[in-house]
């Protein structure tokens, strides 16, 4: 199985209203989560973090 390539770009900076990541879009919990999430869980998340990064750049 393809292990998961993380969305993390080593810019870790949770202060934002919601608490998502600034350079990622995840959340803490989901930062800690990520290696035992489902492929399924994972293309969620992601399709969401595209999302949460573009409110986040958009304000």
């Amino acid at each position: 199985m393809k292990s998961k390539k993380s969305p993390c770009i080593d810019a870790c900076d949770f202060s934002s209203a919601k608490g998502w990541c600034l350079g990622c879009g995840r959340t803490r919990k989901e930062c800690q989560q990520w290696k035992a999430m489902t492929p399924y869980s994972v293309n969620i998340l992601q399709k969401e973090l595209k999302k949460r990064m573009h409110r986040l750049k958009t304000k």
